[in-house]
């Protein structure tokens, strides 16, 4: 068995960090079994060498390696493309094909972004995995496959297995064995050497001096927290290797590659709202529209009421409660001097007052009084639209300030605003 040093050496992988040795020698020890591995580890961070040291070292080494990015494959093909299609099985297959698990077989396939897999693609990954088989595209006949499988993932498998994203039972059979890559923050003692040997390669590349950090810079270096990892680090030696003419790099030349750096340290902090909080605001606000529209309710039927009555006391005891609900806990005293300024008009006059003049003789003479009973519709589709509009009429039609008062995400507002057709 080859040792650590050896497979770094072998594979171009640069860093001593503790948990980077511990994966690779994960790696090792599983390459001469066929268990199913999962590589996880965030964005940039280089899972895709771990699955070629296994392939490597390996009893398949002698069969072929495939790399398939799932993320990258439209959902509507990918079952033909790992699976492959028999001629005719839909629009535009005008030949029988192999997919990659029937051309891979006896070797090894390494799905990367195995998370962005849809659900349908993911049942037929679990057959392979649990006997071997699969059905092509169009076809009905069952055909065997020897692969190897080694997936990738920068998504947290948990949550996307709470959301219904990713079968639970397919999760625990790619991960028999896990290996995690850790973020190039949590290795600061390779930053500097990666940095290093990527200033070495590209002044080879582009036949020119190779770049160095003076200590401040290396500072800076080592306290920014890559979020793009070790792609993010290798882009900017990069530019930084292309553009400046003086060789030497100081912390405020650094500075100038690194985004946001200075709000880099110590974490980033995310002081956006999400569509969750905009949730509950908007939850809050249609409870306060409710309450509103109950009150209104109580106070029209109160208002029936006195029209119906001669006698403003009595209505004022029959009604005691809704009085009180109305005046939000109003002293007594205060609700019952409005009830005796409160002119009640006569019978004949009410009826002259609401009696509609219409040619029809069964027409209700209270006809609109009962207009007045009937409840206005109060649709949330409505209240939505027109607090979107009003937002948007105050800022005269600016969504990134419409948005920000109504605490929702510029590009949740532009999505409102193709719905409701505004």
């Amino acid at each position: 068995m080859e040792s650590i040093q050896a497979i770094k050496q072998r594979f171009g992988i640069i860093g001593n960090n503790e948990k980077l040795n511990r994966a690779i020698e994960k790696a090792i020890q599983v390459s001469p079994t066929d268990i199913s591995v999962l590589v996880t580890g965030e964005s940039g961070v280089g899972k895709e060498s771990i699955p070629k040291i296994i392939h490597q070292l390996s009893h398949r080494k002698h069969g072929k390696y495939i790399a398939v990015n799932c993320g990258a494959i439209p959902e509507g093909t990918i079952d033909s493309e790992l699976f492959g299609h028999e001629k005719g099985a839909f629009t535009g297959a005008t030949s029988t094909r192999s997919g990659y698990f029937e051309v891979a077989d006896g070797g090894t396939i390494f799905l990367d972004e195995v998370g962005e897999l849809p659900l349908t693609t993911q049942v037929r990954l679990l057959r392979v995995l649990e006997n071997g088989e699969f059905i092509k595209v169009g076809s009905s006949k069952v055909q065997k496959t020897n692969v190897r499988i080694v997936a990738a993932t920068n998504v947290n498998m948990f949550e996307a297995i709470k959301k219904e994203k990713f079968r639970e039972d397919l999760y625990y059979r790619l991960s028999t064995v896990e290996i995690n890559i850790p973020p190039l923050r949590e290795r600061q003692e390779d930053i500097h050497l990666l940095f290093r040997k990527f200033a070495s390669d590209f002044a080879l590349k582009y036949k020119m001096p190779t770049i160095k950090l003076e200590d401040d810079a290396v500072g800076v270096l080592l306290k920014f927290r890559w979020n793009g990892n070790i792609r993010q680090l290798r882009n900017v030696a990069e530019q930084i290797s292309v553009l400046e003419q003086n060789r030497t790099i100081s912390a405020s030349t650094l500075s100038g590659y690194l985004p946001n750096a200075s709000t880099n340290l110590p974490a980033v902090i995310n002081n956006t709202k999400s569509e969750s909080d905009f949730s509950n605001e908007r939850e809050i606000l249609y409870k306060v529209l409710f309450d509103m529209k109950s009150d209104l309710n109580d106070l029209k039927k109160l208002t029936m009421e006195l029209m119906k009555s001669d006698n403003a006391n009595e209505v004022q005891k029959d009604n005691e409660h809704l009085i009180k609900k109305i005046y939000g806990g109003k002293k007594e005293e205060s609700y019952e001097n409005d009830f005796e300024d409160l002119e009640v008009l006569p019978i004949a006059e009410k009826q002259e007052s609401f009696t509609e003049t219409t040619e029809d003789p069964s027409q209700d003479k209270y006809h609109f009084a009962e207009e007045i009973e009937e409840e206005e519709t109060l649709s949330l589709h409505d209240k939505e639209l027109e607090l979107i509009k009003k937002s948007l009429e105050r800022h005269n039609g600016k969504r990134k300030l419409a948005a920000a008062e109504l605490g929702i995400s510029e590009r949740t507002l532009y999505r409102k605003i193709k719905q409701y057709d505004l």
